[in-house]
């Protein structure tokens, strides 16, 4: 009998150590997949580290694009210490010169394009060679996807997943969707019904292509699924004048509104990735949601999104959607000039006022350039190594500061003449803001602290070294040097009298 049972002890044991093999790379896989912060949805949890994004990416042709040596690009931003990157999927690609861009990664040259679809027999896709069939998979694009993932895991990159894209002008004339550039016949629509639900038979492709990525990218985590780039360019339901003096015509005046249509069609989008991931048994993913050009009270919004992006964002982005509970990001910069400071102050401003995430569209970065030292480009924004060190200090500060605990203070700084100001604190024992001066004289902050002592230490957010630590007294606090824009810690040292 003692016999007996010593042996179903040891059955036991080895099932148990069975089941402990079988859980590790599930355990390891959930815990590995990035997911909104618990203590603060605000920001990210990515193995087991609380993580704000920050990157300075290339124009999203990494993976398509197969001169692009996206290696070495990898490695150049993470040897910033960045931690995001955008690429987008092939359901939208670029013609060279589209936009002005004189290297633009999603424009291959003839014949360097490489698509999720395999090619045909029959010749005539637009932008050059046979044209794809969208029922059959080209296996090396899934290769290069996996190569490309595997080593922005290596490098705890995160990787932005964009599906597809407004059109704009030309660009369905290249889309592998056009029934001109497949061989399947899809339907003939205008390029605006693409992306919405009354696009006849090209919804089944879209729902195989985003089944399949969701299929294919299933084993890593370091990714985030956006759905659309910019849905409200040739969406839009309405469109706000936010800046009255200038043209209402122009879009850099406009807030352009997604519509109805758009948004329906986004969220059986995201219904297929979550489907699609149940079958798997694998942990969902973050789902994100571009909403608008510089900022937009989020309405109708989606179980699914955890993420909701915005371009060319102002601060008001976050502010106006800071109860959500979700990550506010700032996806893709340009369209202000070329100038370092525009973009580092941008950035700035936004994680300052409470966002998760800034991603500057880095135009350095191109074919043959994928060091991002190149400072010849002709493109709608800017990108330079000497911005992307300065972003770097932004990184860096943000993870010695212990982001986590905080959140935007809008009660600290009482009057910040000559200056505009965002603050975060934890109310109780740090309070972090970041002064920007609009005019060339320089003025003492009045803020409201609690009854205690404190210290106070200004830093240079272009270099991230430490300026001058000065006293806070009476309600007041002197800032150091000249009028460039600079952040300041404030700690409590004690409760005082």
């Amino acid at each position: 009998m003692t016999q007996i049972v010593f042996s179903w002890i040891k059955v036991v044991c080895i099932l148990v150590m069975v089941s402990i093999g079988t859980l590790k790379p599930l355990m390891a896989q959930i815990e590995n997949v990035l997911q909104l912060h618990p203590q603060n949805p605000h920001y990210f949890l990515y193995q087991n580290k609380p993580m704000v994004l920050v990157g300075s990416g290339e124009h999203y042709g990494s993976i398509i694009n197969l001169d692009f040596d996206y290696k070495t690009y990898l490695r150049t931003i993470s040897q910033k210490d960045f931690n995001v990157t955008r690429v987008f999927m092939g359901a939208y690609v670029e013609k060279l010169g589209d936009f002005g861009i004189t290297r633009n990664n999603i424009a291959p040259q003839e014949g360097r394009l490489l698509l999720p679809w395999a090619r045909s027999k029959t010749p005539g896709y637009v932008l050059g060679g046979n044209k794809f069939d969208l029922t059959v998979w080209d296996d090396a694009y899934f290769t290069r996807l996996k190569e490309f993932m595997t080593e922005a895991t290596r490098l705890d990159i995160i990787v932005e997943i964009n599906l597809f894209s407004s059109y704009y002008e030309d660009g369905w004339r290249y889309s592998a969707f056009n029934r001109s550039n497949n061989i399947n016949q899809t339907d003939t629509i205008v390029s605006k019904s693409v992306n919405t639900l009354a696009n006849g038979n090209i919804l089944k492709h879209q729902e195989m292509y985003v089944r399949k990525l969701v299929q294919e990218l299933q084993p890593f985590g370091n990714f985030y699924f956006e759905i659309q780039n910019e849905p409200w360019w040739d969406q839009s339901e309405e469109t706000v004048v936010w800046n009255e003096y200038g043209s209402a015509k122009d879009w850099f005046t406009q807030i352009q509104i997604v519509s109805q249509k758009s948004r329906e069609w986004q969220a059986r989008v995201a219904d297929w990735i979550r489907e699609e991931e149940r079958k798997l048994v694998i942990k969902p993913h973050l789902i994100s949601q571009n909403v608008s050009n510089f900022y937009y009270p989020v309405a109708d919004t989606d179980a699914n999104v955890s993420i909701f992006n915005f371009h060319y964002a102002l601060p008001k982005a976050v502010t106006d959607n800071y109860y959500l509970n979700k990550v506010v990001g700032f996806n893709e910069t340009g369209f202000a000039g070329r100038e370092d400071k525009t973009y580092r102050r941008q950035a700035w401003r936004f994680l300052m006022a409470g966002g998760g995430l800034f991603n500057h569209l880095d135009y350095s970065f191109s074919v043959g350039n994928e060091t991002g030292r190149d400072t010849s480009y002709k493109a709608p924004g800017g990108g330079s190594s000497t911005l992307r060190k300065q972003l770097s200090v932004l990184k860096h500060f943000f993870d010695r500061i212990g982001f986590i605990n905080l959140s935007p203070d809008a009660s600290v700084v009482q009057t910040a003449p000559g200056a505009i100001s965002y603050a975060l604190s934890d109310r109780k024992s740090q309070w972090v803001i970041y002064w920007e001066s609009i005019t060339s004289s320089i003025y003492d902050l009045t803020i409201n602290l609690p009854r205690g002592i404190y210290e106070a230490e200004w830093f240079d957010v272009t270099t991230g070294k430490s300026i001058q630590k000065v006293s806070v007294g009476n309600g007041k606090l002197s800032v150091p040097g000249n009028g460039e824009d600079r952040v300041v810690v404030i700690r409590k040292i004690s409760a005082g009298k």
